[in-house]
């Protein structure tokens, strides 16, 4: 295995390359998990700022595809930027720090400037890291958000970095037995994953523990239940 290893970098050094990805495909994808800076901010660099670029490894590194690295700016012109890599990649081993790098403003996914610069700060995005426990069919098959309560939450772990919010979200299951609904699995994952899935269900977010909606898929609208939970099965 080791030696696998050794041959596999071996073989990127000499004949391997790299490309830089895109990010705003990821960003349309996954728009309450993944932010980008704005385009005023990206207006703003100078050479001597630092941004954040991924960059891909080909063939693909036996611990990443790719790596999330700073480069300094070098320069600025419309048909495109050039910077040199700041970071020593971890496992690229085509690619040293000091490279030169060339790309698009549009590669940038975080910035840092070098001194004062006057431009306004992007609005803070309002992040969804909190947990909750969702059916994996609606992380990962794209069944539509049905019903959705609110509980006191008690999925978290003490070291856990972010809290369990009590959310519970379940897929549509109008149309299963009850053997087919136990059978279904559920993650405990950040609140932003089920929303970049299925965000139609955004404006109950705050709504207090004991809250318990279900999706009316005729209007489109989420209707209350009551104490007893209404027709929902849970």
């Amino acid at each position: 295995m080791r030696l696998t290893g050794r041959l596999h970098n071996l073989r990127r050094r000499f004949i391997g390359s790299w490309s830089i990805d895109d990010p705003r495909p990821i960003q349309a994808k996954a728009p309450y998990t993944f932010f980008l800076p704005s385009e005023g901010r990206i207006e703003a660099l100078r050479p001597g700022d630092l941004v954040k670029l991924v960059i891909r490894s080909h063939p693909p590194g036996l611990e990443w595809d790719a790596e999330r690295m700073w480069v300094e700016v070098k320069s600025i012109a419309p048909e495109g930027w050039t910077g040199t890599l700041a970071n020593t990649p971890s496992d690229m081993p085509q690619l040293h720090k000091g490279a030169l790098l060339e790309f698009q403003p549009f590669h940038i996914i975080d910035l840092i400037y070098e001194g004062h610069r006057d431009v306004s700060p992007d609005p803070p995005n309002r992040e969804y890291w909190d947990r909750c426990m969702a059916d994996s069919c609606v992380l990962n098959d794209g069944v539509p958000v049905y019903f959705v309560y609110r509980e006191q939450p008690d999925m978290a772990d003490e070291h856990d970095e972010h809290p369990d919010s009590g959310w519970r979200i379940r897929g549509d299951y109008r149309d299963l037995s009850d053997d087919e609904i136990k059978g279904r699995t559920a993650e405990y994952i950040a609140i932003g994953k089920v929303l970049n899935a299925d965000d139609s269900w955004l404006h109950l977010i705050d709504r207090p523990i004991g809250s318990a909606w279900l999706r009316n898929f005729d209007t489109g609208e989420y209707e209350p239940l009551d104490d007893d939970g209404g027709n929902a099965r849970s």
